[in-house]
């Protein structure tokens, strides 16, 4: 079969099974989701054997050592995937909720019932994890998904995709509710972007380029973002141990999620009692900082007796437009909170946003100015996460600003509808 004839009848069966989907019970719903916990604890073995073909394979192609360390299945992620599932089966069902009613002088009741989108495409890279993500939210959410992970994950996802058809089999739903590409060429994903007859919505996760190609590609609608420039700003009244416990974890905790901070905003007059702890830190962690012309002259001023092997460099205009992912950071001072708030609306990706303060007006004003999909008060911009934020699991991370905006989860992937209840009622 060749790959567009093979991808319309993907679509086909994913477009039946979401009308499946959509009136499946709470109850069967849940079944599901606690069954394919209990099938990913039971498949150690073979989710281990699948795995190792992968990470053989990825090794031997010459892949980056993060890149493949990206794709192991440990015991440990298998069991936070199976405990996802069981929390997201504990969660309300967001499906046929109402709200908003209101009797109106006609005698018609209007309000709003939440929905399925109906299909999903989910693209995604390395990470084997993200399939049972995006199926487990598939099947709370009412929809029907179409999974097409990267090539090498091929065998982890070919696996793990056996369970959730057999998990979503022994409630009586449809297997086909959730369908794996199984293909690695690449000419499906372009076949898949573009078929609104049958996918409603395609979320990418991976890598700055799969995601532009799909955003300028597509013909269906796009949840996605570019990159993670987060920004933490350090306000003129701060409390100094929060300021430097709250910045080391947004930057070191992890430098590769895209809610890593990037970039280090400074008051003018927090400056030289902030700047010389936290560059310290860095300096003991070998995170790079790329300087605006003040703040490198502080740093230098201790250089030598505080802040022993520290990496500094001269940033360049491109460093404030910079994702990392990697042990550097961009340090700036800035005279004023309007400058640190235009700094960020200006090169942010309007991902995720951070104020240190102890001044609630300022608190307040960053809160409301700043244009991004997460803006945090005294918290590490690693906090944006859908499980961090109660979501139960998330799908992806949006940073448009129509439909979902900020880490996606169940109510991302619904819609709302108007209902009117009458009794006979007519317009006159």
């Amino acid at each position: 079969m060749d790959i567009k004839t093979y991808m319309q009848t993907v679509g086909q069966q994913a477009r039946a099974a979401s009308a499946a989907m959509a009136r499946a019970s709470t109850k069967a719903k849940n079944d599901t989701l606690s069954e394919l916990a209990r099938l990913l604890r039971a498949a150690g073995a073979p989710l281990a054997a699948a795995n190792d073909q992968d990470i053989a394979a990825a090794e031997a192609a010459g892949l980056a050592a993060p890149m493949v360390d990206r794709l192991r299945l440990t015991g440990k992620i298998i069991d936070t995937m199976a405990a996802g599932c069981e929390q997201l089966a504990a969660m309300p069902d967001p499906i046929g909720e109402m709200t908003g009613i209101k009797r109106l002088p006609s005698g018609i009741s209007v309000g709003q019932m939440r929905v399925p989108l109906g299909v999903f495409g989910m693209i995604f890279e390395s990470r084997p994890n993200v399939a049972i993500e995006a199926a487990s939210l598939a099947i709370k959410s009412g929809n029907a998904c179409i999974l097409r992970g990267g090539s090498e994950a091929f065998q982890s996802n070919l696996a793990l995709w056996k369970l959730v058809r057999q998990a979503l089999e022994s409630a009586g739903l449809p297997a086909t509710a959730v369908q794996l590409v199984e293909t690695t060429d690449r000419a499906a994903v372009g076949e898949l972007i573009t078929m609104p007859t049958y996918v409603d919505v395609i979320i990418p996760r991976g890598g700055k380029g799969l995601i532009e190609r799909i955003g300028k590609e597509a013909k269906v609608p796009v949840i996605k973002h570019l990159d993670g420039n987060c920004h933490t700003y350090i306000d003129a009244e701060f409390d100094l141990e929060k300021a430097l416990l709250v910045t080391d974890n947004a930057k070191t905790q992890k430098y590769s999620p895209c809610n890593a901070t990037e970039s280090l905003l400074v008051h003018a007059r927090a400056a030289a009692t902030f700047l010389p702890r936290i560059g310290a830190i860095f300096a003991a962690k070998g995170v790079e900082m790329r300087c605006d012309s003040a703040s490198r002259a502080i740093l230098d001023a201790v250089a030598g007796a505080r802040l022993a092997g520290a990496r500094l460099a001269d940033a360049s205009e491109e460093d404030w437009y910079t994702e990392y992912l990697a042990p550097i950071i961009s340090v700036k001072v800035v005279s004023d909170l309007d400058e640190a708030i235009n700094h960020i609306n200006h090169y942010s990706s309007h991902h995720t946003d951070a104020i240190l303060t102890t001044n609630h007006p300022n608190a307040m004003r960053f809160l409301r100015e700043v244009d991004s999909s997460s803006v945090m008060v005294n918290a590490s911009t690693r906090f944006a996460d859908g499980f961090e934020y109660g979501l139960g699991a998330e799908i992806g991370i949006s940073t448009d600003k129509i439909h979902a905006r900020g880490p996606v989860g169940l109510e991302g992937l619904t819609s709302q509808k108007w209902v009117v209840l009458g009794d006979g009622h007519v317009r006159g």
